[in-house]
């Protein structure tokens, strides 16, 4: 009996070894990119989520509307609301993401989401993760800034291998033992490196850091490591240094040397953690965006979940939409409308720093989502 379960351990991993190499061999192939500058109509998907999701994407949908109005009326741009991507309707199909959810939202050029929620245990692939394989969505790229402490940070964080990529296909023996896997591919990581040294360069960094556990993760991350430092062969101008996350994530909140970082460089795993990290030193995650970049889409979104407890006591409405209203400036910008994404920034500076007449707390004692958004409309 035990035979056979180890055989059929070991057929289940020749799978995804295969599945992987063939992974790679696309990825080697290149990706076409879009040019959204000179873009004759795009499609921004819409999706609500789970939880607090829809109460916060509602207000940056409001955003959308009336800053791309004039976009909007003349048929360049359209908003596509798409419904389905929740955890009941996901559990009723016992699909990650529903295929004719995945369907419509293939339509899309860029798609702005609202959380989701990933069930504990069993076998049911975090749509996340599920939309980034999907989509190609192999960069995810978070901001966090804190202009009076020295801070102006950005994580490139590999978003289609890792951990994540294998988490829900490992093996389990039952009452003996459990195995998951971590996948590091050559072309994946040159991708992010290139992404992460490239933004560097356009704009004036010369600090980036690579963020690994190479000493103990030899195989994946010593190879993450190694080709980091390849392609930072090609950027002579920039200081790439290597850092291990147990460390980094202790420098972060070392006010004597964090503000000597500029960009980071992650794997998966790593990159998910420290960048809700830097952003509870930001304000708290409620206060970061997510852009999640692949070559011909991308997807911009809260870099929080979808806060089940506040929903439990009732609290939703007085959910923080700054993550997805920041997420929603990154959008902006991905689409080539600079101005429009500065005008957002310029509001909620307005809003939640200079003159701060609506505040929100996340709690009964402050602003609804709705009064906050309305305020922001106001300003904008």
């Amino acid at each position: 009996m035990m035979e056979e379960k180890i055989a059929a351990a070991a057929a289940q991993f020749e799978t995804l070894l295969r599945q992987q190499l063939a992974r790679q061999e696309r990825m080697e192939k290149g990706a076409f990119t879009r040019d959204f500058a000179g873009a004759e109509k795009i499609v921004i998907g819409v999706i609500g989520g789970d939880g607090i999701g829809p109460i916060i994407v509602k207000e940056a949908r409001r955003v959308l509307e009336k800053l791309l109005a004039d976009e909007i009326g003349s048929g360049r741009v359209a908003l596509k609301d798409i419904e389905g991507l929740t955890l009941e309707n996901r559990l009723a199909t016992g699909e990650a993401v529903p295929a004719e959810v995945l369907a419509a939202i293939k339509d899309c050029d860029v798609l702005l989401k609202g959380p989701t929620t990933t069930p504990k245990g069993g076998t049911l692939e975090s749509a996340n993760v599920t939309l980034r394989r999907e989509l190609d969505l192999y960069a995810n790229v978070r901001p966090v800034t804190v202009p009076e402490e020295g801070i102006d940070w950005i994580f490139f964080r590999e978003n289609t291998e890792g951990e994540y990529a294998l988490g829900s296909r490992g093996i389990e023996i039952p009452g003996k033992l459990s195995m998951d896997f971590k996948v590091t591919t050559d072309a994946g990581t040159r991708r992010i490196a290139r992404a992460a040294f490239d933004y560097a360069r356009v704009n004036g960094k010369t600090e980036l850091a690579i963020v690994t556990k190479a000493n103990i993760m030899k195989k994946t991350d010593g190879m993450f490591s190694r080709i980091a430092h390849e392609v930072a062969a090609e950027y002579p101008e920039i200081h790439a240094e290597d850092w291990y996350i147990d460390i980094m994530a202790a420098n972060l909140v070392n006010p004597d040397i964090r503000g000597r970082f500029q960009v980071f460089l992650l794997p998966n795993l790593y990159g998910d953690i420290i960048t809700d990290e830097a952003a509870q030193i930001q304000g708290g995650v409620g206060t970061a965006g997510s852009a999640n970049i692949g070559g011909s889409c991308a997807m911009f979104e809260a870099i929080h979940g979808s806060a089940p407890r506040k929903i439990e006591r009732g609290e939703g409405d007085y959910a923080n939409p700054a993550s997805i209203l920041k997420a929603t400036e990154m959008l902006l910008r991905h689409i080539a409308m600079p101005d429009k994404a500065d005008r957002l920034a310029q509001a909620m500076k307005l809003c939640t720093e200079t003159e701060r007449r609506v505040v929100i707390t996340g709690h009964r004692d402050g602003a609804t989502c709705r009064a906050f958004g309305d305020y922001l409309m106001e300003k904008l």
